[in-house]
């Protein structure tokens, strides 16, 4: 199958097009607090100093921000105001560092979501500055956008609450699984219950501004928007447990696959289990398992389809191919492009 080029979408398509624009107008937004903010003290011994640098250029790219415009469209569709729109575009890029740092912390992993220099190596502390550091420009943007008459100071504040409020069904979530599970549950119960916690609440963060300060929202339009962002990162969730099913059998972590292999293909378990002393959790394995997890890339794949339908009635404008194709680009993107060949 041949692999679609995004940013050659993004370049085409009308909304993303000017989605993307915005998004990366954000960035820039937040790299550039960012480096007036995390400065250390003046007379701070060099081997000390910790400062925030530029973005890598990667961070640029369209295939980093696919989500992003995703996100950032939705506003358009709403018709809100661009002052806002940029408002609720670098706060969803500072959800982003929330997020990315605490999985970087619970996961013993090192993603950039906001490059800050380091007197040495320590990943564990370089995650702590940054979302300190979030924490401080969102102040610095609320601050603005009420100097400016963008949002009452009163919004601002309920914002400001509001972010850590919209992520702690997530963040207990994830408790629940730090020191791992003891059985794994129904594979629905997953789908339905910890995958709404654990992406379904993450996809509608784009919500969270608009749902708390404007006042003429399409409430038909909001809804559908809603259930288009929810099933499309439904779809992209269920790729994830793919991906990451060695590092979730190892860590003993949620995770629909390891759930149904569980509850219904127990020979697909013992196969998982002589394989333990062998595996780490970087490794791929998904692709042992092919037979039993075809029905998931195709749930996955469905899932994705039906979210970018729902996206496309408010506005988005893809075609029916392009989505496909796009949904197909997710496969590779989230490191799963093996389970491509088996929706045929």
């Amino acid at each position: 199958m041949p692999m679609i080029d995004i940013a050659r979408v993004f370049a085409t398509n009308k909304v993303l097009h000017s989605s993307f624009a915005e998004c990366r107008h954000c960035l820039k937004d937040v790299e550039t607090a960012g480096q007036s903010i995390v400065l250390s003290p003046a007379l701070t011994p060099k081997e000390f100093v910790i400062s925030a640098s530029a973005f890598p250029a990667s961070m640029y790219l369209p295939q980093r921000n696919f989500f992003s415009a995703v996100f950032q469209a939705i506003y358009f569709f709403l018709k809100i105001p661009p002052e806002r729109r940029i408002l609720y575009g670098r706060i969803n890029y500072l959800f982003r560092i929330w997020v990315t740092s605490a999985d970087n912390l619970l996961d013993n992993e090192d993603k950039v979501s906001f490059a800050i220099n380091m007197p040495v190596d320590s990943r564990v502390m370089r995650q702590v500055v940054v979302i300190m550091a979030a924490d401080r420009i969102m102040a610095r943007f609320l601050d603005e956008a009420v100097a400016n008459g963008v949002i009452s100071p009163e919004g601002a504040c309920s914002i400001s609450d509001g972010t850590l409020q919209v992520l702690l069904p997530s963040a207990a979530e994830e408790a629940s699984e730090e020191k791992g599970i003891i059985k794994r549950p129904d594979p629905a119960y997953v789908l339905n219950t910890i995958h709404h916690l654990k992406t379904g609440l993450l996809f509608h963060l784009p919500l969270f501004g608009p749902e708390r300060i404007e006042t003429n929202l399409d409430h038909r339009l909001l809804t559908a928007c809603r259930e288009g962002l929810g099933n499309f990162g439904l779809g992209c969730q269920l790729l994830d447990d793919m991906k990451d099913m060695a590092r979730d059998h190892i860590d003993q972590r949620h995770n629909y696959t390891l759930s149904l292999l569980a509850h219904e293909y127990p020979s697909a378990v013992r196969r998982l289990q002589g394989m333990e002393k062998k595996i780490s959790v970087e490794q791929s394995i998904y692709a042992e398992f092919a037979g039993e997890l075809t029905p998931v890339a195709r749930m996955a794949y469905r899932y994705m389809i039906d979210g970018l339908g729902k996206l496309n009635d408010c506005g988005l404008g893809l075609t029916p191919a392009l989505s496909r194709a796009v949904a197909l680009w997710m496969f590779k993107a989230l490191d799963v492009d093996d389970a491509r060949s088996w929706l045929s």
